[in-house]
């Protein structure tokens, strides 16, 4: 379940279609809402979570459309135990938004790990996300990791 604190927003936030998508998607995650989230995805949408070649995805190809989303969200996203999102710029131009944030995640077992990364949301005309790319470097992340 989500509270006030699990997104903090310090940057710009007037209305954009790619930036309500990627407050709906924060807000989703957050939630562990994994159908709400999978629903705000354009039927042939990209993920990129990180960028390129890394643990998460070796081949650095992504995960394109629901079912390869759905599998991204079961491996990883689902197996969190709690989000907090801290964005502190936004860039929304086009039908793209870029934001600058920091997610912290808390594991099973409580060990947290903290994500310093940079995420663009591009929709299409309906404000459905085509993709998601996700730019973070895992040493850095891993490097961030507490004990519980």
């Amino acid at each position: 379940m989500t509270d006030s604190t699990a997104v903090t927003w310090e940057a710009p936030d007037t209305d954009h279609p790619a930036r309500r998508a990627a407050r709906s998607s924060m807000a989703a995650v957050t939630a562990g809402h994994r159908g709400e989230w999978l629903g705000l995805f354009a039927p042939d949408a990209l993920v990129e979570d990180p960028v390129g070649p890394s643990p998460l995805d070796p081949e650095g190809r992504g995960h394109r459309g629901h079912d390869e989303i759905g599998r991204f969200w079961d491996a990883y996203v689902g197996s969190v135990r709690e989000y907090r999102f801290h964005v502190k710029d936004s860039f929304a131009n086009g039908p793209c938004c870029a934001n600058v944030a920091s997610i912290v995640m808390t594991l099973d077992g409580g060990a947290t790990m903290t994500v310093d990364c940079v995420i663009i949301y591009t929709v299409d005309e309906s404000g459905a996300i085509t993709s998601l790319r996700a730019h973070w470097e895992p040493d850095r992340a891993m490097a961030t990791l507490t004990a519980p």
